[in-house]
C-alpha cells in the first residue's frame, strides 16, 4: 500500500511527505519540479525524503498519460497538494492556473476513479476562496462566489469540480482551505520569505496599507497535523464532499510579522510602503471549529515561536 502526495517538492507537500515518511507509510512523491521559483530548493527538499519508502516521479499532475499510468500502483489514499500558487502571479500568467489548478484536479480526479483501493482524497484548497468577504471569521459556510484573483477562481473551481465527482462516482473527498503557512523550507514568493531575503539584503520589503493587513499566518507543522488528521479520517459511505479550513483561528499584522523577522535576523527593515492592490485582501482568520470537531486539530505555533524558527532555518540553508 502506498499514500500518493503530489507537490512532493513543494512547501506542504515537502513536509507532509516527511511526516507520512517518519510514521513508516510507503510514499510516491509526484512533481513537475518547475522554475516558479530556485528548483534547487526543491531538489533539498527531495534529497531529504530519499529512502527506500519514497519513491519520485518527475510529472505534471496535468499530464493524463503520466498521471493514469499511476492507477497500477496499490495506492489507498492521494494528497493532492500539487498547484500554480501565488496570487499576484496569476496577473502575469493565468494560462499556468488554468492548466495546473483545473486541469490538474480532473486528471487527479480521474486517477481517484481508477485506484480500485482508494479510500480517501484530499486536496489543497485556499483561503483565498473567500474573495471579497467582510465577515469574519471566514466559515466553510459563507459564500465563496466572489473572488478577488484568478488563483482564487481556480481553487474555487477546483472545489465544485470535486463536488461534481463525489456527487457522481461516490469519491470520498476532503479539500482543505489553506491559511497563510510558513516556517522552515518555506516558498521564497511568500511575503515572510522574501521579506527575510530583502532584510539580510538591505533592501527594501513593500508593505501595503502601511503593513496593516492582517493575515491568519499558521505554522508548518500544525499544518501536516491537520493534514494527516484529516486524511485518516474519510468521509463515510454516502457523506457528501467535505470542505475544511485548516489555520490558526488568529489574525495578526503584517507589521508584527516584520518585527519579528528583524529581531529574528538581528537586523532592521528598510520599509517602502504601497498601496494594497486589488487582488490582496485586507484580512484573513480561519474559523476552524470543523476540523478541530473532526480530528482533534489544536494549532499550538504562535508566531513568535514559528518566525524565530524559520528565520534560524533560513540564516543556515543561506549561509548567512
Amino acid at each position: 500500500m502506498a499514500i500518493l502526495v503530489t507537490g512532493a517538492a513543494g512547501f506542504i507537500g515537502f513536509h507532509t511527505a516527511r511526516a507520512l515518511l517518519a510514521r513508516g507509510e510507503r510514499v510516491i512523491g509526484v512533481d513537475r519540479l518547475d522554475d516558479y521559483y530556485d528548483t534547487r530548493l526543491k531538489m533539498a527538499r527531495l534529497a531529504l525524503l530519499a529512502g527506500p519508502a519514497f519513491r519520485f516521479i518527475q510529472a505534471d499532475v496535468a499530464d493524463r498519460a503520466a498521471m493514469l499510468a499511476l492507477a497500477s500502483d496499490d495506492i489507498t489514499h492521494v494528497v493532492h497538494l500539487a498547484a500554480q500558487a501565488g496570487v499576484r502571479f496569476s496577473m502575469i500568467d493565468p494560462y499556468a492556473y488554468v492548466s495546473s489548478n483545473v486541469m490538474g484536479q480532473v486528471v487527479m480526479l480521474e486517477l481517484a476513479r481508477a485506484l480500485p483501493g482508494l479510500q480517501h482524497f484530499v486536496y489543497a484548497s485556499s483561503s483565498s476562496v473567500y474573495g471579497l468577504n467582510t465577515e469574519l471569521p471566514f466559515s466553510e459556510t459563507d459564500r465563496v462566489d466572489r473572488p478577488s484573483s484568478l488563483y482564487a477562481a481556480t481553487k474555487r473551481a477546483g472545489e465544485l469540480i470535486s463536488h461534481a465527482y463525489t456527487h457522481l462516482y461516490a469519491l470520498p473527498q476532503t479539500g482543505l482551505r489553506f491559511f497563510t503557512v510558513y516556517g522552515p523550507w518555506g516558498r521564497p514568493d511568500m511575503a515572510y520569505y522574501s521579506f527575510a531575503a530583502a532584510i539580510m539584503a538591505g533592501e527594501p520589503i513593500a508593505l501595503y496599507d502601511g503593513g496593516r493587513p492582517k493575515r491568519d499566518f499558521t505554522y508548518i507543522d500544525d499544518i501536516v497535523a491537520g493534514v494527516l488528521g484529516a486524511m485518516d479520517r474519510p468521509p463515510a459511505a454516502g457523506q457528501g464532499p467535505r470542505l475544511l479550513n485548516i489555520g490558526n483561528h488568529h489574525s495578526e499584522t503584517v507589521n508584527h510579522l516584520v518585527a519579528l523577522l528583524e529581531a529574528s535576523l538581528g537586523r532592521r527593515a528598510v520599509i517602502r510602503d504601497v498601496a494594497r492592490p486589488a487582488a490582496d485582501v485586507a484580512e484573513t482568520w480561519a474559523d476552524i471549529d470543523a476540523i478541530s470537531a473532526l480530528t482533534g486539530f489544536a494549532p499550538s505555533t504562535a508566531l513568535d515561536v514559528g518566525i524565530p524558527r524559520f528565520a534560524a532555518w533560513f540564516l543556515e540553508y543561506h549561509g548567512s
